[in-house]
């Protein structure tokens, strides 16, 4: 994700370690602790469904230390699987869930969970309000934006404040555009037959859910 309003994909996992000093103030000046921390999930997450985790991704995955619930847990049974994990074998996993021959175990798009195919109203819905924020893909970006990975990397920097855009616009964008189907996708991830290491990112992200779930419906 860029600071000019595009979609594109990160090649590795954000941390606050890896920001200069004046960036890391600034940012917990613009927005609390919080919702940096909410951005650096979504940014974990948008990297993970992207694509299959490299060496340097799962290294920066195996330094990760969970807070507290079962986001912390989560969290730390993930890093736990990032320190043992071969990069071989997880591409081999990423391209049977998302990819396949044909297609893979799981279709990661929100039009598809919604209404049962591609490039749907939700589809439509969801650029419309991405064309509101001023945030637009690249010519590049080879998936959907209602894909989960494009999605989740939206809701970071929504939720870290890149994009200028108004206070609240994450939770409005969540409850519109991932809430109705994120926690399904989610739980199907961590029920996949092809599913190992994926079942604990999944675990991350449903535990992430509830959170910005309840947060939600206390908004509304």
């Amino acid at each position: 994700m860029s600071q000019n309003g595009h979609v594109t994909f990160s090649e590795h996992l954000p941390t606050p370690a890896e920001m200069p000093v004046e960036e890391a103030a600034a940012a917990l000046d613009a927005r609390d602790a919080v919702d940096l921390a909410r951005s650096h999930l979504y940014a974990m997450l948008a990297v993970l469904f992207a694509r299959s985790p490299t060496p340097a991704t799962l290294a920066a995955l195996a330094s990760v230390e969970g807070g507290q619930g079962a986001l912390g847990a989560a969290c730390r049974a993930l890093a736990a699987k990032a320190a043992v994990a071969a990069p071989d074998a997880l591409e081999r996993e990423y391209f049977n869930l998302f990819i396949g021959v044909g297609r893979g175990e799981l279709v990661p798009y929100g039009s598809y969970y919604l209404t049962g195919f591609l490039q749907e109203k939700p589809l439509a819905r969801l650029r419309q309000d991405l064309g509101e924020l001023g945030i637009e893909r690249l010519p590049g970006l080879g998936e959907f934006e209602d894909h989960i990975a494009v999605l989740c990397e939206i809701l970071s920097g929504l939720a870290d404040g890149r994009f200028g855009t108004p206070e609240g616009a994450d939770e409005r964008f969540f409850a519109r555009h991932l809430q109705p189907w994120g926690a399904r996708f989610f739980a199907d991830v961590e029920a996949a037959k092809a599913a190992d290491f994926y079942k604990l990112v999944a675990a991350v992200g449903r535990a992430l859910m509830a959170i910005e779930a309840e947060a939600s419906d206390r908004a509304a």
